[in-house]
């Protein structure tokens, strides 16, 4: 199957994402010495480092390097801050930097790597230890500079996201030799009251030396052992301390981390009245079906009352004996047809029909029909009945033979 290509630009583009998505690249420190230094008129600081075996492309911006308290020059060994990016337009990676020491920093980035090695092996990062951050906190508690940016960004961010929050400011150093135990009196003041739902400690970006006091390991003791969720806030979105991976929560900035605090109130509105909407829709769907189906059911329990039964069962019999009547009329009928029938027959066959029509039937003297000369004698008493009476006699004669045409 064929692949399909990409620009230059895609790949330039998916190979920065990957850069960007790298936990070491994202904040890294180089050490190495300036070559093909450049000051450029916009401001902006363009060099390479180097050492004997390699180079790398380095870039100062303005905003970065007005607070150098030294210049750069070829040949400075440096070591130098930053996160490595590719520049798209040219495809070429780099080292954005966003401090450069001189000398003491290479000591401070040991120190970080060694305690963050260390912390991570007794599992004080570990995402199953981390608390959830509630979704509708009630009062939340800020611990940072009361003067600084951060706090401004944070107040700002809740009053227009979720204005109903309670808001508990802890005012603290955030920088220099006492910040980290200042940081941690107001972490454990906020955890102590039974009100507080949630907790953000930050501050605004800074050069490494003065994020160094949210890498105290004290600090990140206790922000473990902490029962309130705590969201870290610290420095720009490059900015990596101790406190970040401990806490429950990183935040690129001070203000992302007042948006991951708490929901937007119009959101919610929205999504509430989508929902409403739903359910209502929902319910009146439910209720239009409930009220068909009674309807069915009540249509079914009408046809099936025992009442309609009896009724149908009555116009039932009723055609039955209708039905039974006319059968027993038809076969009434032809019975009696058949009857009359028999009886028109049995009046042509019976004796008496021959009677009236002139004939006589002899009985002999115990009331037996005579049929053939053969049941009497001469001188046996006998009785003729005629249709108007009996003649009483005595046979005098017996002369036997046939009738023509009747008799054998």
């Amino acid at each position: 199957m064929d692949i399909k290509p990409l620009k230059v630009s895609e790949i330039n583009f998916y190979i920065k994402r990957l850069f960007q998505g790298d936990p070491i690249l994202c904040n890294v420190c180089v050490e190495g010495e300036i070559s093909n230094f450049k000051h450029h008129y916009s401001g902006h600081m363009y060099f390479s480092l180097k050492d004997e075996s390699g180079k790398l492309k380095c870039v100062m911006f303005k905003n970065d390097n007005q607070s150098l308290n030294f210049s750069l020059e070829d040949g400075m060994k440096v070591i130098a801050l930053g996160y490595i990016s590719v520049y798209e337009r040219d495809g070429d990676y780099q080292l954005y930097v966003r401090n450069i020491k001189k000398n003491g920093i290479g000591e401070l980035y040991e120190a970080f790597e060694n305690l963050k090695l260390k912390l991570e092996k007794e599992g004080l990062f570990n995402i199953e230890n981390k608390k959830a951050i509630p979704a509708f906190p009630k009062k939340i508690g800020i611990v940072t500079s009361s003067t600084g940016a951060a706090i401004k960004d944070i107040l700002n961010v809740i009053k227009r996201r979720f204005p109903i929050a309670d808001i508990i400011i802890y005012p603290s150093l955030v920088q220099g030799e006492n910040a980290a135990s200042n940081v941690i009196e107001g972490l454990k003041y906020l955890d102590s009251r039974n009100d507080i739902d949630l907790i953000i400690m930050g501050r605004g970006g800074g050069s490494y030396e003065e994020l160094f006091s949210f890498n105290d390991e004290n600090l990140a003791r206790i922000i473990y052992n902490l029962n309130t969720p705590v969201i870290s806030a610290v420095g720009h979105e490059r900015d990596f301390t101790i406190a970040d991976f401990v806490s429950d929560l990183r935040a690129p900035t001070p203000s992302a981390g007042a948006e991951l605090a708490v929901p937007k109130l119009s959101l919610l509105k929205e999504d509430l009245e989508n929902s409403y909407k739903s359910l209502k829709s929902n319910f009146l769907s439910v209720m239009k079906g409930n009220f068909v189906q009674m309807e069915y059911m009540g249509k079914r329990l009408k046809n099936s009352n025992p009442a309609n039964v009896i009724n149908d069962d009555k116009q039932y019999l009723d055609g039955i004996f209708k039905h039974l009547n006319i059968l027993f009329t038809a076969k009434y009928k032809e019975e009696k047809n058949k009857l009359d029938l028999y009886k028109h027959k049995l009046n042509v066959l019976s004796p008496l029909s021959s009677i009236k029509r002139g004939y006589g039937v002899i009985y002999d003297d115990k009331g037996m029909v005579v049929k053939s000369v053969e049941e009497i004698k001469v001188g046996d008493n006998f009785n003729v009945l005629l249709k108007d009476g009996m003649i009483k006699g005595k046979v005098a004669k017996i002369q036997k033979g046939v009738l023509k045409n009747e008799f054998k």
